[in-house]
């Protein structure tokens, strides 16, 4: 999908709002890695792409607001580019996108009150990169006259996902934008069907240009209670390595709210650009089957997928082979813990299989067989009674705590790179197809010192195998 980065005149800051979990893309996204950290449209992730189309001349580095979970996931997706430099916030829990548009611009105005801040999802796909630019300079040019501008995307099928715009009077000033006569939350399928039909509203794209301070005045006027929360919260940060954590009890005495409801639908400084940018919110399966790739008969496949003899089926394995026969109409997922399939027109539903699995508290429901770390990632392959077998992928030059266990022994098996492990006094250089023995309760790091990444089995037993029998003595990351 085309998407290149965008020149402007002006220079604007792009803020990322990083914190969905993007419970209707499950199984693959969850709330331990959701959307915006996959690569669901092209080779690069959700976040990547953002953050390529707001870099160039014309941007500042990126606010990013992310998930304090996240941080090490954020920051690793950043890295190289112009998004190297991002301010980095992080919310202790997620209360809306208000708080964190309010936290962003508050940032934003330490340092320029007059900033001009581009605030998009971090999980949307655009594929006209010069009609977006073009859209962006209308309004940029609205921002700096005190209008809060969103952009209104084409409707072009009766979409109960969506919200909507309806567009009002031309701005006379600013040729391209115009007043917003009133916002329409996600209808059912007939009012949805009318919305479209008269020509007047568009899709709500949840992007919005403002100044720092128009969003400061509006929040002051409109909720003062997000405002102070988020002000209180920067207040209180700390910086973390290359993260602001945002002070936790401040920031959770914000109200939990979307920016629609506290600013865009009150205020009276709201406008809209309306522009056909070929937008997706990719917040649905069938969602990402309209922008895919197809063949003669409607069907995308990605992975390791087998069509046969159907029509408009997407299906995606990122796992075992996965094969269709004879079907229509159909979404196929398959994970290496989870499989899902559903009528298409169905996409918007998934959200009640995840709110059953998280009913009867399965971990499927929002976490992943491979977990990810600031130094690379884990995944287990084998459970059974009084073991597992875990697979561990180190970057090159990271190493993981300096740690002990009061449960269980484990014994590394190295079978790419090489290790360096400290075992109590004892430093071991592991090849590739060595091993080495950790008994219960001794202390121990793991570190990759060279230039490819470090891939090792490790067989754990004991009485109990759980992830927090981890006491961490020294850690690079700040953990505890």
């Amino acid at each position: 999908m085309p998407n290149q980065s965008i020149q402007m005149s002006v220079t604007i800051v792009p803020v990322i709002l990083c914190g969905g979990s993007g419970t209707r893309l499950w199984p693959v996204s969850r709330k331990s890695y959701p959307k915006q950290f996959w690569p669901l449209i092209s080779a690069r992730t959700m976040l990547q792409e953002t953050a390529a189309r707001a870099s160039g001349p014309g941007f500042a580095p990126p606010i990013v607001v992310a998930n304090e979970d996240h941080r090490f996931i954020v920051a690793e997706q950043l890295r190289g580019g112009h998004a190297l430099a991002a301010q980095i916030l992080l919310e202790p829990e997620g209360r809306n996108s208000a708080p964190a548009i309010a936290a962003a611009a508050a940032l934003a105005a330490s340092t320029d009150p007059d900033a001009l801040l581009w605030i998009m999802p971090a999980d949307a796909a655009i594929a006209d990169s010069a009609a977006l630019a073009s859209a962006l300079a209308i309004a940029a040019e609205a921002a700096r006259t005190g209008l809060i501008v969103t952009f209104g995307m084409q409707a072009t099928t009766p979409e109960t996902g969506y919200g909507y715009i309806e567009q009002g009077e031309p701005l006379a000033a600013v040729p391209g934008a115009y007043q917003i006569a009133r916002f329409i939350e996600k209808p059912d399928y007939a009012k949805a069907a009318s919305l479209i039909a008269d020509g007047k509203h568009c899709w709500n794209s949840g992007m919005f240009v403002a100044s720092a301070r128009t969003l400061i005045d509006s929040f002051a006027e409109l909720s003062p209670a997000v405002l102070q929360a988020a002000r209180n919260a920067l207040a209180a940060s700390s910086t973390d390595l290359d993260f602001i954590r945002l002070g936790a009890a401040e920031f959770r005495a914000a109200p939990s709210i979307s920016f629609d409801y506290a600013i865009a639908e009150k205020t009276t400084r709201a406008a809209v650009v309306p522009a056909t940018l070929g937008w997706s919110d990719v917040g649905s399966w069938s969602a990402i089957w309209e922008i895919a790739a197809k063949d003669a008969h409607g069907n995308a496949a990605v992975g390791d997928a087998l069509i046969e003899d159907s029509c408009n089926c997407y299906v995606r394995s990122e796992g075992a082979v996965t094969a269709v026969l004879g079907l229509e109409n159909v979404i196929v997922i398959t994970t290496p813990d989870a499989v899902l399939v559903a009528d298409r027109r169905r996409a918007q539903d998934v959200k009640t299989v995840v709110d059953r699995l998280r009913v009867a508290q399965r971990e499927e429901a929002d976490a992943h067989t491979r977990v990810y770390r600031p130094w690379g990632f884990y995944e287990s392959l084998i459970e059974g009674e009084r073991f597992q077998v875990k697979r561990i992928v180190v970057h090159p030059g990271a190493r993981l705590s300096l740690q002990k266990h009061f449960h269980r022994a484990e014994h590394w098996v190295v079978v790419a790179g090489s290790a360096l492990v400290t075992r109590d006094a004892e430093t071991h250089l592991v090849r590739e197809n060595e091993s080495l023995y950790l008994p219960l309760g001794c202390v121990h790091r793991l570190e990759n010192p060279g230039k490819i990444p470090l891939t090792l089995i490790e067989v754990q037993s004991g009485a109990y195998l759980g992830e927090d029998d981890i006491v961490r003595l020294e850690d690079n990351y700040g953990r505890h």
